[in-house]
Parts: structure tokens; C-alpha cells; sequence
């Protein structure tokens, strides 16, 4: 019999505490599983006192996921290598910002079995033009593979136990049901999946898509407007996957991953309230960065570049509008309202395109 597997979770933000309780608790269920469960922890002093200490002696990570108990079988580290070093499986949920500075310490210095699965919802520009995939950018640094976990889970409502799904993109199925059972509960209900690429797409791009459904809240208007938003945003989600991803299965965006992602952070995300609040405070994104999110980062203008990036290397921008107007007003260039004339002029409502079936065909996708 092998020895029971060791986690390891990077990071400890409000959705790394979340995963944590999950995790803390399940393996304690099953013998494959060694019952510690190390989270890396970057610390900072609270109220005179160590973020690590507090969450090794109260079990609550008072900054980020106040008022939840996590299991005392999770212990905070403060050092990535003393963390991660024994480790068989890594769990990834940082900023995607940070993921190079934390993969450094530990390349070379992992088991040569060692998985990894990534919950970072962003892409990682390249130097000299292009992007890459998060987990890619880890795979690559670390030799390890790497599988991914999106869906519409706000971390609060996890934490909460209020019932969610999620989806896990993982092309080897032993692996994939290992990493089931390590975070399915019957509250946090698992499908996997073998589509990975789209599985983590999906889950960078539904963060530009927020941007915009809170800059149509702060200008005033209503759910409808916002819907236009979520259908034209999911339709240039398709077909940035079957552009730079080709493959992509259409059912993955039709999982927790795609459609229910999108739908619950136009709604509910910090990607969505950020924005709203951009339009009516007329601050920066980065003054209502700090204000806001209590030292937590925004995902969504800082995706809006990365992908403008790739299309503007490429001369694609017109033929993702949205995505196109979404980074211009972060940046400035754009004026808020302008977000109403992006949908009302959206390629998708023009002509031969007002006159369709009602059912999606690969055309579509494709076009």
C-alpha cells in the first residue's frame, strides 16, 4: 500500500481558506490521504500579531475568511518551500500576478510524483508577444502536471456550505478522481472533465465579461442590459476558445465552469461591484483595488489586457468588440457609457446575424 498522499495548498486569500476547509475535512475521510494539510500563508502582521500564528492557534483566518472556522488539521506556513517541498499533491490558488515569484523556490525541490491543480482564474503575458495558460506557466516552471478547477463558486458562499458545483479539467481519470475526492462534498458537488484548456478559459475570461456587467450597473441600467452583456460575453468566450484553443468541446461552456460561472460573477463576483463602483465614485481601478478588497487583487481589468494583448498582436480586436471596449474603459480611453454602444452596435446584431435560428450551429462558433 502507498503512503497516504500529502496537500498542500498555496495560498490563503478568502478562496484558498474556503478550498481549505473543504480539503482539511476530507482527508480526513479517506486512509489515501495523510491527514496535515499545509497551506502556504504570505505573512503580514494583524492587529501586532502574525497572519500564520492567529490561523495556527484560533483556526481562522481573521483577515480573509473572518467568522469560518477551518479544521485543525490545516496548519499555516509561512515559508513556499517548507510548505511545499513534501508535498504529492499542490493545490494553486494565488493571484495569478504572483504565481511566477511562488513557483521559483520550488523548482527542483518537488518529488518527481508530485500533481498539481490550479484554481487561478487569470492568463500569464509572455515576453516578446503572447499568453499562456496558468497552468501552463506552472507545468512548465515546476515539470509537474497540472490540472484545473473553475465553476461558480464565490468563496463566501463555499465557506458558507451553501450548496455549488464546480468543474475539474483533468485528462488522466485516476488523477482526476483523486483530486474528487479530495474536494467534492454534498455541498460542493465535482463534474470532471477532459476539455482542460477550455475548463480554464473559461474561468479568466468570465472575469473581463464582470467588468462589464458592473459598468452597466453603475451607469443604471438594468438586468436586461446585463443579460445582453452575459449572452454577447459567453458568445466571444466560444469563440476566443475555438480562435486560440481549437478543440474546445461546446458542452464545457454549459458546465459550472462556463455559463454558471459567468452568470454568478456578473452578479455576485468583486469583479462586478469594483466596476459599478469605477463608473459612479469616478476613481481608479487601483484606488478601489485598495479600498475595496482588503488586500485582495482584481482579476478582470488585469485579464482585459492580457487578452487585448493577444489580440492586438494578432489584429483581432475587432472581432471580440466587447472584450476590446472592456479594457479600453479600465483604461481610461474609453468613457463608461460607451459600454451601451458596444452592445447596441455588437457585430452579433447586425446584419446577416439578426435574421438566425434559434440554436447554436458550429458556424456560429466559428465566425
Amino acid at each position: 500500500m502507498s503512503a497516504p498522499k500529502k496537500i498542500c495548498i498555496l495560498g490563503s486569500g478568502n478562496w484558498g481558506s474556503a478550498i481549505a476547509k473543504i480539503v482539511g475535512n476530507n482527508v480526513t475521510k479517506f486512509d489515501k490521504f495523510d491527514n496535515e494539510v499545509k497551506m502556504y500563508v504570505y505573512e503580514e502582521m494583524v492587529e501586532g500579531k502574525k497572519l500564520t500564528e492567529i490561523i495556527n492557534t484560533t483556526h481562522e483566518n481573521v483577515k480573509y475568511l473572518p467568522g469560518k472556522k477551518l479544521p485543525e488539521n490545516v496548519v499555516a506556513v509561512p515559508d513556499v518551500l517548507d510548505a511545499a517541498k513534501d508535498a504529492d499533491v499542490l493545490i494553486f490558488v494565488i493571484p495569478h500576478q504572483f504565481i511566477k515569484r511562488i513557483c521559483q523556490p520550488l523548482v527542483g525541490n518537488l518529488k518527481p510524483s508530485t500533481v498539481g491543480i490550479s484554481l487561478i482564474k487569470g492568463f500569464d503575458t509572455k515576453e516578446g508577444g503572447g499568453f499562456t495558460l496558468i497552468s501552463y506557466l506552472i507545468r512548465d516552471q515546476l515539470n509537474i502536471p497540472v490540472s484545473v478547477l473553475m465553476g461558480a463558486n464565490l468563496a463566501g458562499e463555499v465557506a458558507d456550505e451553501k450548496f455549488c458545483e464546480t468543474t475539474i479539467g483533468c485528462r488522466d481519470i485516476q488523477v482526476g478522481r483523486m483530486y474528487r475526492d479530495l474536494i467534492q462534498t454534498d455541498y460542493f458537488r465535482v463534474v470532471v472533465v477532459d476539455d482542460v484548456e477550455a475548463v480554464e478559459v473559461c474561468g479568466a475570461l468570465k472575469n473581463i465579461v464582470a467588468s462589464g456587467a458592473g459598468f452597466v450597473d453603475g451607469l443604471g441600467y438594468g438586468d436586461n442590459t446585463k443579460a445582453a452583456i452575459i449572452r454577447l460575453g459567453l458568445m466571444e468566450m466560444i469563440k476566443f476558445c475555438e480562435v486560440f484553443y481549437p478543440g474546445s468541446k461546446l458542452g464545457t461552456f454549459f458546465e459550472s465552469c462556463g455559463v454558471a460561472d459567468l452568470i454568478t460573477t456578473c452578479y455576485g463576483g468583486r469583479n462586478r461591484r469594483v466596476a459599478e463602483a469605477f463608473v459612479r465614485s469616478g476613481k481608479s481601478i487601483e484606488e478601489l483595488e485598495k479600498e475595496m478588497l482588503n488586500g485582495q487583487k482584481l482579476q478582470g481589468p488585469y485579464t482585459a489586457a492580457e487578452v487585448n494583448f493577444m489580440l492586438k498582436t494578432k489584429n483581432m480586436e475587432d472581432r471580440f468588440p466587447l472584450f476590446t471596449a472592456i479594457h479600453q474603459i479600465c483604461l481610461g480611453d474609453l468613457t463608461p457609457a460607451a459600454m451601451i454602444d458596444c452592445i447596441r452596435n455588437h457585430p452579433e446584431h447586425m446584419p446577416p446575424n439578426c435574421f438566425k435560428i434559434a440554436m447554436v450551429t458550429s458556424s456560429d462558433i466559428k465566425g
